[in-house]
């Protein structure tokens, strides 16, 4: 991996982290164009992670803390973290589980292309005019900490379909949250939040697990696309805050389909040789 890849590939995690059109799926792609999807580039490309956690713990670094300090005491920040945990799990088990297979048969463009499409599909019913406003209307979660375990439970299971690469964590748990009661600026804050444990952990995991593939020539290459990962998702995180307020997720639905076809178009047609796996 050199310094250019490392940071296009840094650039790519940062941008797409937290927008509803998947990371996994861009880097994937990237990579593969770039010539750098084997097995030390993946693991790259989950280790970068770590750059987009820090940017959101940055941003809500005044709530981190004071979660910190008071964690051990009942009240606001003992239940924010149980939540956290609550919607970690099922991510956590299924990953554990099923990893291996997902990567096996579906970390490719081909896979990311139908995924991206799939999910653009989800998006346009659920951000279908006139519903959108409504459900926003009626939302019965209106602040993060009243959020209840059953809320973060079921946000946790919506995060699971972010496994598959161009689905979007991101994604899943914005619309997961948003059907089942979440205000857009508590579901988009919540998705910020539960990003911090599932990324560490898929990234600290893979380091762990790959770390034989792994030399200390390495380490600028993975410096460079963590700081770039990490100095993109700030600026990303900031303006998604302000345009999930007041916009549908209608333009990332469109962006969804035309990259699914785009994928498509150029592996049928020969401009691109996409690898298998």
């Amino acid at each position: 991996m050199n310094l250019f890849d490392a940071t296009i590939l840094g650039i790519v995690e940062g941008a797409t982290e937290f927008l509803p059109i998947s990371s996994t799926g861009h880097l994937i792609v990237a990579a593969s164009l770039l010539g750098a999807h084997d097995e030390r580039g993946k693991v790259f490309e989950i280790a970068i992670q770590i750059g987009a956690i820090l940017a959101v713990v940055w941003v809500y670094r005044e709530r981190f803390v004071a979660t910190a300090r008071t964690f051990l005491q009942p009240g606001r920040g003992q239940r924010f973290l149980l939540n956290l945990l609550i919607a970690f799990l099922p991510v956590a088990v299924l990953g554990l589980l099923f990893n291996k297979a997902i990567k096996a048969v579906l970390f490719n463009a081909w896979g990311v292309a139908a995924a991206s499409i799939v999910g653009a599909l989800v998006i346009l019913f659920v951000e279908r005019p006139g519903v959108r406003d409504a459900r926003e209307r009626s939302a019965r979660v209106r602040d993060v900490d009243a959020m209840g375990w059953r809320d973060a439970l079921k946000v946790g299971v919506a995060q699971c379909f972010g496994l598959f690469p161009g689905m979007s964590r991101s994604g899943s748990t914005l619309i997961g949250g948003m059907l089942f009661g979440l205000s857009r600026q508590v579901a988009t804050e919540f998705s910020f939040f539960l990003g911090v444990p599932t990324l560490a952990a898929a990234s600290l995991y893979s380091l762990y697990k790959e770390r034989a593939l792994l030399s200390a020539a390495d380490a600028p290459a993975f410096a460079v696309g963590t700081i770039v990962s990490f100095l993109v998702a700030l600026v990303v995180i900031r303006w998604l805050i302000r345009f999930i307020a007041s916009h549908s997720l209608m333009a990332f639905a469109w962006y969804r389909l035309a990259f699914g076809a785009f994928i498509i178009a150029a592996g049928a047609l020969g401009w691109v040789q996409w690898p298998a796996s």
